[in-house]
């Protein structure tokens, strides 16, 4: 068995801000409540291998480790996997990004399967990344709505 979550968000902001503050890994601390820190560890055009570490969960557990993101931005589309998989057998990762007249669906795709010697099984991950997704979109929504709106702002006062 492998899990499989889909989730989607509409930002109330325009395509390139989306893009732009969802796609600048170095700020996910601030993006992102879960993650504690970023190292990039390669750059490479639109291709970029990082570690994110997490805080530490309710056991004092901190949960880290290496990615791969290659994002296409004529597509709008962003495929990352797991470098250091961890607890995962295989973690792959699709963002999918488009225009909507509300502003910006943001999708996030996820296919995974947990190795046999996991802490949990798919069914409890997939649950886990599911209820998890819904709290981080409705958090980066809240963040770039924000943002958007302080650039509407800053806007109308240079006029």
């Amino acid at each position: 068995m492998a899990g499989h979550t889909d989730n989607e968000i509409t930002i109330a902001a325009p395509m390139e801000l989306v893009w732009d503050m969802t796609n600048d890994i170095e700020n996910w601390p601030r993006l992102f409540s879960e993650y504690a820190s970023v190292d990039v560890l390669e750059r490479d055009g639109d291709r970029v291998t990082f570690r994110l570490t997490m805080h530490p969960d309710a056991d004092g557990k901190v949960w880290s480790w290496v990615s791969e993101r290659v994002a296409d931005p004529v597509t709008r589309n962003v495929r990352a996997q797991r470098v250091e998989t961890g607890p995962f057998q295989y973690m792959n990762i699709v963002w999918e990004y488009a225009e909507t007249a509300e502003g910006t669906l943001m999708r996030w795709i996820q296919d995974f399967a947990m190795k046999p010697d996991a802490p949990v099984d798919d069914a409890w991950m997939t649950d886990n990344i599911n209820r998890n997704s819904r709290t981080q979109m409705a958090l980066i929504r809240d963040r770039i709505e924000q943002a958007a709106g302080e650039r509407r702002t800053a806007s109308v006062l240079a006029d």
